[in-house]
């Protein structure tokens, strides 16, 4: 795939995806009305913004180096064509998804909306039961070796920080 494509790839599955994961459904469960904060503390609104502050960018960053280094896009239809183990993915072998849940999650904070807070937890674990059903195993065949040292070194879920040995996925 060359690199225009892969980039146009990206940008059209990020407007379908991230979109509608994070964005369409959210409204939809919300229509982003405020309610009052979560135990009646403001700072757990901030928390939430730092949620989304963290997020938006791991998203942005990670679909554009799968486009750029892997030679394709997070879309399963049209993945990498290279194992991509820099940027975000140096610390969790998963950002894109961790990324998303912390702006749903960072939405039901701000918003005081608790059932923002339960669809995080299910996008959490569908994104869970995929990445063991679908991704691992697809990723795995497709990259051998050079995948089972990636996952020797960096965790599934837990950001690992620099100068920090992997204990467990």
């Amino acid at each position: 795939m060359t690199r225009g494509l892969a980039v146009l790839g990206s940008a059209v599955f990020f407007l379908i995806a991230p979109t509608t994961v994070a964005g369409v459904v959210p409204w939809w469960i919300s229509r982003w009305r405020l309610q009052a904060p979560f135990f009646d503390l403001q700072l757990i609104r901030w928390f939430g913004v730092v949620l989304i502050l963290l997020g938006i960018p791991v998203l942005v960053e990670t679909f554009t180096r799968f486009a750029l280094q892997g030679g394709g896009t997070p879309a399963p239809v049209v993945p990498t064509q290279h194992l991509v183990i820099t940027g975000p993915n140096r610390y969790v072998r998963n950002p894109i998804y961790l990324a998303l849940v912390a702006i749903v999650l960072g939405q039901g904070l701000i918003l005081g909306d608790a059932r923002l807070l339960v669809y995080g937890a299910l996008l959490w674990i569908g994104f869970h039961i995929f990445v063991l059903a679908y991704e691992e195993p697809t990723l795995r065949r497709t990259f051998g070796a050079e995948y089972d040292t990636y996952c020797a070194n960096v965790s599934r879920w837990l950001p690992r920080l620099p100068g920090s040995t992997l204990a467990s996925s």
